[in-house]
């Protein structure tokens, strides 16, 4: 409607003059309602070409659309596994920081795995207790065994110095077969000294480290019998008792909705414009938003991310083949938009409904001087007819509050 009014000034209006003070014909009389659609024949046919072509310049360099707001990530509330719940720390809608706990569940069965874990530990240790005593035992009897020996050697040795005629071959044998068996029995005893002190550097420790493990698996398990909050934010749709059966897949016990960082729909805007604004949104184009929660600001936005693809595209594999017909519905180019200012969404209430318009900016390319006269002039223009789409977001921010309260009846 703006751009036939302000069509109509340059074209219709100086028709209508023409002929009422040049031609002399008078409105109502010469001019009437079964005439003018002759006599400002050429004032509306320009009036009507004029104003689609304002209309396609003005929503193609500087695109608008209705399908933006600031969206929010919610967080489901989620054990690791099922369970009932045993206690509830938090209610509804209670705000929470990060790292506090919400509510937990049974523990029974975690914690006798824990206990079980500690108990083989506790053996583990005492194991280490008796091989120390094994080891003092096998040195003890090594010394033994040692000193047996020494002296069977040295009854053998002075036996050897005496007179063959005093001594049998019989009582030399007997002496040496006794000297044999004591070596053995060293031998023995250091052996016994080796296993023991095998299980002390080697097996126990080996023992103790999987115990170890197995005891902190267990501790950690028990851990997550207690659900903590991830970011800070609100609870909601929490709604537990004692009793009640989570489960991470079929019954999630709420959703925490955050209320700081990027998740929290406090610091971007994303919108989806039509396709044929591709050529025209880029990185840093300048951009402006109306939302219902804040409708009479008009909030300067600025385009931080263009996503490279239209998200109507996609494929998945599955048993059925693709029908392009399915596609028919043109996707939106998604393009996401941060404020221009600081604070500038803060009062915005994430997830509101927003109109957002993006601006083409030539001001560089002109200021560059490499365009022709013709180029000059269209750019000029392109950029002086955004101000069109500024009136009219701003009629829109204006009247929305009439438009949903009274004609929509919201």
């Amino acid at each position: 409607m703006l751009e036939l009014i302000f069509c109509s000034l340059v074209t219709v209006l100086p028709d209508f003059l023409f002929r009422r003070y040049h031609q002399g014909k008078r409105w109502g009389v010469e001019i009437n309602f079964f005439t003018m659609w002759y006599e400002l024949r050429w004032g509306i046919t320009a009036c009507l070409v004029l104003t689609v072509t304002l209309i396609t310049v003005v929503f193609y360099f500087h695109p608008s659309t209705t399908n933006a707001g600031p969206y929010f990530r919610t967080i489901p509330i989620l054990p690791e596994g099922g369970g009932r719940v045993e206690e509830v720390f938090v209610k509804n809608g209670e705000s929470v920081a990060a790292g506090a706990p919400l509510f937990s569940l049974l523990d029974s069965s975690q914690l006798a795995v824990v206990n079980v874990a500690k108990s083989q530990l506790k053996q583990i240790e005492t194991a280490f207790t008796q091989a120390k005593i094994q080891l003092e035992a096998a040195n003890v009897t090594l010394l033994k065994a040692q000193s047996a020996l020494k002296q069977a050697e040295s009854e053998l040795s002075k036996k050897k110095q005496l007179s063959s005629q005093l001594i049998s071959q019989i009582e030399l044998e007997r002496l040496e077969n006794i000297a044999v068996q004591k070596r053995g029995g060293v031998q023995t005893a250091q052996a016994n000294i080796g296993a023991v002190q095998s299980q002390i550097d080697e097996v126990l420790p080996a023992q103790r480290e999987s115990a170890q493990r197995a005891l902190e698996q267990a501790e950690v398990e028990l851990g997550k019998t207690v659900i903590y909050a991830g970011v800070d934010g609100e609870v909601a749709q929490f709604f537990l008792q004692r009793g009640d059966y989570v489960n991470p897949i079929l019954r999630p016990a709420g959703v925490l909705i955050p209320s700081e960082g990027p998740e929290s729909g406090r610091y971007q805007i994303a919108a989806g414009f039509n396709q044929l604004a591709t050529q025209v949104i880029k990185l840093g184009t300048l951009a402006e938003v109306v939302c219902l929660s804040d409708p009479f600001k008009v909030i300067p936005m600025i385009v931080t991310r263009v996503q490279p693809v239209v998200a109507a595209g996609q494929l998945k594999p599955s048993d059925t083949l693709l029908d392009a017909q399915q596609r028919a519905r043109p996707g939106t180019l998604t393009v996401v938009m941060e404020p221009l200012y600081a604070g500038g969404l803060k009062k915005v209430m994430p997830g509101s409904k927003c109109i957002a318009n993006a601006y083409t900016n030539n001001h560089e390319l002109l200021e560059s001087g490499k365009l022709s006269f013709g180029e000059t002039v269209f750019l000029h223009a392109v950029d002086t007819v955004g101000l069109v789409h500024a009136i009219i977001l701003r009629i829109q921010a204006l009247l929305m509050p009439v438009q949903m309260l009274v004609f929509a009846g919201h």
